[in-house]
């Protein structure tokens, strides 16, 4: 299915209200890019809130042992991001303010996402939008439906590789931390593609 069969599956959704279309997958998948794409066929009624904005700051992951595992399932304000979805849904006549996930400085942005009443569509992308571990069940019944994103294993990961080098990482640890931390975390995502909408596999 092609990006535009994509974007008119994704307009027939929510009837007359503001619809939530979820995108998941593996880390390196694609799902940015994919809800990047959708908006932009979509239009301006349509808007991207990542679930990446919900990522615990590194100081916190330090304290709780956990600076090894950012990304994982944990390492993340779950019951915040389900009050998003929650306000998402029923606060359409004013502008209800998302934080977004800054890659450069590896940190959440508070209200750097306005969505706003014209806003009939929302995309939001994540890992874990169909896991159902710590929290992560409450998020699934706020969603209109849930997409599962997928490409080629060798590719995703040579993806994810340059993606940590390009941000800052070496080469070794970029590496090393696509295959221990990001693998980990894959392996937990591929368990919840068979309760997804739909199954997207990308190039």
């Amino acid at each position: 299915m092609d990006i535009d069969a994509l974007a008119a599956r994704a307009r027939q959704l929510g009837g007359h209200g503001r619809a939530l279309l979820g995108i998941a997958g593996a880390p390196g998948a694609g799902k940015s890019t994919m809800a990047e794409q959708l908006v932009s066929r979509i239009g301006p009624e349509a808007v991207v809130v990542p679930m990446d904005g919900f990522h615990l700051h590194d100081d916190e992951l330090a304290r709780r042992g956990l600076g090894d595992r950012k990304g994982a399932p944990e390492t993340f304000d779950v019951e915040g991001y389900v009050a998003l979805l929650a306000r998402l849904r029923t606060e359409t006549a004013h502008t209800v303010w998302a934080p977004a996930f800054d890659r450069a400085r590896e940190l959440s942005v508070a209200g750097a996402i306005g969505v706003r009443p014209e806003h009939r569509l929302v995309v939001t992308e994540g890992n874990y939008l169909l896991f159902e571990g710590g929290g992560w069940a409450a998020v699934r019944p706020l969603l209109d439906e849930v997409w599962f994103v997928e490409q080629d294993e060798s590719t995703r990961v040579d993806r994810l590789v340059e993606r940590h080098v390009a941000h800052g990482k070496p080469v070794d640890l970029a590496r090393r931390w696509t295959l221990e931390s990001d693998q980990a975390n894959a392996d937990l995502v591929a368990g919840t593609r068979a309760v997804a909408d739909l199954v997207v596999s990308v190039g």
